[in-house]
């Protein structure tokens, strides 16, 4: 009637609380830990390299330390996963930062090149348990109205991280290669002891229903149209965002441009600058408007600009392309992130599930900068131009196969605006 409020229901539907809702604590713990491992993690990554070419190797030498962290988190996904399912998320969360943290402090004393590829290996095993019960953890307790903003949190704190850390890590070098290891291990001990203090006795940290229930099976996700459209898309993203931009772009920025190793890091800044901003917003756009069209747009906005960076002739260029093609990053990952929590559920845990979407994104890291480098070298010799295009053709084919996926994200559980009274 008029001259009456309009009667709302107290559900999860109203208008406007997927902004108004808080972030509970216990994400917040692990955003600010998410935030300290990301800058340790910095802080050795540009100065790895040059640690294991301190043991008189040669540069293939030196790239397979890095390549070493990256294949055991691949090969120990599926054991994470179980192991989050058998213990928990929490217990197997801590316990892979403090493998994580013992095996970098064993990287500054290592006395030789085979030392070191072993114990930088063994971090990547407890990577792999912290990233996917991290994954479990944020499933589980992330509200399904705001898990859009919440994966947006967490993917801005890993960035702002990164970004941080290897500005840090250059000073630490100043004192020596083997100090910034030994600052890394002595982070990622604080950030275990907060997590471990914070999240225990919670209610939410140990749910009982999630123990109650059976965990999903990988048998049951891939039979979801979104969960096969989800490890598409992140093999995708994993290819272009931690494998293509990471190895050729800089590679490219030297070789057809012509420009100094500066230019070639400025490039991956303005990557994160592009992922950042659009950060800003693909968090609560997944948690009103759906996760797929953010998907979507997000892997068709990267995939073009990563077809056109072998195209870019100038610098100048070539650093809006990279801006571009880090929106297309930002646009995507919340949403992607978000719809495979959708999949899972809060009632349940899914370690194997995360782990095989985790796995999705290290084979595309993998797989991205050799068939590249197979483009370049081998078949199409200096061909950096069809290298990009591939990889921009790979972004196109995961957007197609959304666009036949179900949204994950309810209808009734996106904001409607406010109408006049019935």
């Amino acid at each position: 009637m008029a001259g009456f409020p309009r009667a709302r229901t107290p559900s999860p539907q109203r208008p406007g609380q997927a902004d108004r809702e808080r972030i509970p604590r216990e994400i917040r713990v692990l955003i600010a830990a998410a935030f300290v491992i990301a800058i340790g993690f910095g802080l050795v990554a540009p100065i790895l390299p040059q640690f294991a070419r301190s043991f008189d190797v040669g540069v293939t030498a030196a790239s397979v330390i890095v390549s070493a962290f990256a294949f055991t988190r691949l090969v120990f996904a599926p054991a994470g996963g179980w192991l989050v399912e058998r213990l928990g998320e929490r217990p197997v969360y801590i316990v892979g930062l403090l493998i994580v943290a013992l095996s970098t402090a064993a990287c500054a004393f290592a006395g030789d090149y085979w030392q070191l590829l072993v114990f930088r290996g063994l971090g990547g095993i407890g990577s792999t348990m912290f990233t996917v019960s991290a994954m479990g953890l944020i499933v589980r307790l992330a509200p399904p109205s705001i898990r859009g903003r919440v994966s947006g949190a967490y993917a801005t704190a890993f960035l702002l991280g990164s970004i941080g850390g290897p500005i840090l890590g250059g000073l630490l070098a100043g004192f020596g290669l083997r100090v910034p290891f030994l600052v890394y291990a002595g982070a990622l001990l604080v950030a275990s002891a907060v997590v471990f203090f914070q999240l225990k006795g919670t209610s939410l940290a140990d749910r009982q229903a999630a123990r109650d229930i059976a965990p999903l099976t990988v048998r049951d996700a891939v039979r979801d149209s979104a969960y096969r459209a989800a490890l598409v898309s992140s093999f995708a993203n994993g290819w272009s965002s931690f494998g293509i931009r990471m190895a050729l772009v800089p590679l490219f920025a030297a070789a057809v441009l012509g420009a100094g190793p500066q230019i070639a890091g400025i490039s991956l800044a303005f990557f994160a600058a592009g992922t950042a901003l659009a950060l800003t917003v693909s968090g609560r756009l997944a948690d009103t408007v759906g996760r797929k069209p953010l998907v979507i747009t997000g892997l068709l906005v990267n995939g073009a600009a990563m077809a056109a960076l072998g195209y870019s002739g100038d610098v100048v260029v070539f650093l809006a392309v990279c801006v571009v093609g880090g929106v297309g990053t930002g646009l995507l990952n919340p949403a992607q992130q978000a719809a495979v929590a959708d999949v899972i559920g809060n009632g349940r845990s899914g370690g194997k599930v995360l782990a095989g979407f985790q796995m999705s994104s290290d084979l595309g890291a993998i797989f991205g900068p050799v068939v590249a480098g197979i483009i370049i070298d081998r078949l199409f010799v200096g061909s950096y131009d069809l290298a990009f295009v591939v990889t921009g053709g790979l972004a196109v084919v995961a957007a197609g196969v959304w666009l036949a996926a179900r949204e994950t994200l309810p209808a009734a559980a996106r904001p409607a605006p406010d109408g006049p009274a019935s």
